[in-house]
C-alpha cells in the first residue's frame, strides 16, 4: 500500500476545487446543484472554527487522492443523528488500496476527539460489507429516497 496523509482541508486548501469537484460530480450534480454551490460549502470549512463540519483530505504530496467530511447531518429523515461521516470519495486509481477504510477511520476519529460518542453513516447498500469489515454496526436499511443503509460506530471505550 502506498502511503498517504491524511489532513485537515484547512491545512491543504489547495485541494478545495478538487474536493468540490468529485463531491459535486459523485452526488450534486444529478441533483441539478451547481459545482459553485457545492464550492461554497467546502468553502466554509476553510474559517470555520465550529466543532462542524470539517473535511479531511488524502493526499499523497501533492497528489489528491480522496476525501470525506464530517458534518452535522447528512439525511433529512434521520435529523436527531450527528454527527455524519460523509461525502467519502477515494480516486479510481487509488481504490482498493485501504484509502478509504483510512479517512473513513480519520473521519471516525475526529467525530470522537470534539466529544462526539458515535459517529454515522449513509451508504448504498452494496458498500455494506465494507463499512462493517471497518467496525461500523448496520442500523437500518431502505432509508430516504435512496434507499440507503445507516450504519453507527461508537468511539473506543475509555
Amino acid at each position: 500500500m502506498s502511503t498517504i496523509e491524511i489532513s485537515d482541508l484547512r491545512d491543504q486548501p489547495h485541494f478545495l476545487e478538487t474536493v468540490a469537484d468529485r463531491v459535486w460530480r459523485a452526488w450534486w450534480q444529478e441533483q441539478g446543484e451547481s459545482l459553485e454551490t457545492v464550492a461554497g460549502l467546502f468553502a466554509e470549512n476553510l474559517t470555520t472554527r465550529e466543532v462542524l463540519p470539517a473535511c479531511l483530505v488524502a493526499h499523497r504530496g501533492d497528489d489528491f487522492v480522496g476525501t470525506a467530511s464530517l458534518i452535522a447531518s447528512d439525511l433529512e429523515e434521520r435529523p436527531a443523528l450527528a454527527p455524519w461521516v460523509a461525502a467519502v470519495w477515494i480516486e479510481p486509481e487509488f481504490r482498493r488500496l485501504r484509502h478509504g477504510a483510512a479517512i473513513v477511520a480519520a473521519a471516525a476519529k475526529l467525530a470522537f476527539s470534539r466529544g462526539f460518542a458515535q459517529a454515522y453513516l449513509c451508504a448504498e447498500s452494496d458498500k455494506r460489507a465494507f463499512y462493517a469489515g471497518l467496525g461500523w454496526r448496520h442500523l437500518e436499511e431502505d432509508v430516504g429516497p435512496y434507499a440507503l443503509d445507516i450504519f453507527e460506530l461508537r468511539a473506543p471505550a475509555g
